[in-house]
């Protein structure tokens, strides 16, 4: 039987609860691949997970997105085989592993021009920015949008998708260094939001008048700020709460700030057939080989040192992608 090396906890709460423990690994069943894993990607939806802000029955593994080489696979399995490089995002937490057993048709077939590490960085958080900004809200051409955490994973691919696209990004920022990342990206204009009113700033950027959508993963901390940024019948697009939780909303606030618009989504719901993962990972890969999106890895961690990749993800001390190495 095969063993891995893997990430598990048992009890919510900070990164000390992970530990690195030696598990055995089951031939794959039906349905199912066996992955060696070569590279695992690093989300806040982890600490969610960790924390028990999502919660999981305990024990549980933990990480949503990885890349390797497919090393076997069960019966009926046909749209992967052994050899192949594949990469996901989603399906049952367990990432944080040098091999895994996981459902075959949520792992998507890697191109030749995208590396491992760049498909571990890139599809939760590339895919995110696909469904956000091609379904939940389409974001068109001469657009103006608010994108917060601009210098964040998903905030440097989103702006460099946006712009691509010919919409004009505000991002919202915690420090000038973060502002100078996001603007190399593609953002256009940066707020910091420590030191600026973001409501009053996206208003004078667009005399007056508001943006259309607003894409907050941040959650409590700039619920308010985000409605009042957003023109009469404007989309807000609450997809994380890295603030925390958004308190309980008296839903009349939505007519009062001008009959908007709010959607709570998930990957998960965007991704759930083969057909519609496909779609969205092909999308991705379309401009990442293009060049329009440049997938950019500033940290690295030892799958051992897992717990310390938190404290940094939860310290605001991370930028861009960051990749775990099993």
């Amino acid at each position: 039987m095969k063993t891995a090396q893997k990430i598990k906890f048992d009890q919510v709460g900070g990164p000390e609860v992970l530990r690195l423990d030696t598990v055995d690994l089951p031939a794959p069943g039906p349905g199912e691949a066996l992955v060696k894993q070569t590279a695992i990607g690093l989300n806040f939806i982890d600490v969610y997970h960790r924390t028990g802000l999502y919660p999981v029955p305990l024990p549980s593994g933990l990480g949503v997105e990885g890349a390797g080489v497919v090393e076997a696979v069960g019966p009926g399995v046909t749209d992967v085989k052994p050899g192949d490089r594949v990469a996901y995002a989603g399906g049952p937490l367990g990432a944080y592993a040098t091999a895994r057993v996981m459902p075959a048709d949520r792992l998507v077939p890697l191109p030749a021009n995208i590396k491992d590490r760049e498909a571990a960085a890139m599809m939760l958080q590339g895919m995110t920015v696909a469904y956000l900004i091609r379904q939940s809200f389409k974001v068109e051409k001469g657009m103006t949008v608010l994108f917060h955490a601009a210098a964040g994973g998903v905030g440097l691919l989103a702006c460099q998708w946006l712009s691509a696209l010919g919409a004009t990004v505000i991002g919202t920022v915690g420090s000038k260094e973060k502002a100078d990342l996001a603007r190399k990206h593609g953002c256009h204009h940066t707020i910091l939001y420590r030191e600026e009113n973001v409501a009053d700033r996206v208003r004078a950027l667009t005399k007056g008048d508001g943006v259309p959508v607003v894409y907050d993963s941040v959650g409590k901390d700039t619920w308010e700020g985000s409605l009042d940024s957003l023109s009469p019948r404007g989309m807000m697009v609450s997809f994380g709460n890295a603030s925390g939780p958004v308190p309980p909303v008296n839903l009349g606030i939505l007519s009062q700030k001008g009959s908007l618009y709010v959607t709570r989504p998930t990957l998960y719901h965007y991704t759930s057939t083969k057909e519609s993962l496909r779609e969205t990972a092909d999308a991705l890969f379309d401009v990442v080989a293009k060049g329009k999106v440049k997938i950019e890895i500033h940290q690295t961690y030892a799958l051992a040192d897992a717990a310390q990749a938190h404290v940094d993800l939860e310290g605001r001390k991370t930028t861009g992608s960051t990749v775990i190495l099993p």
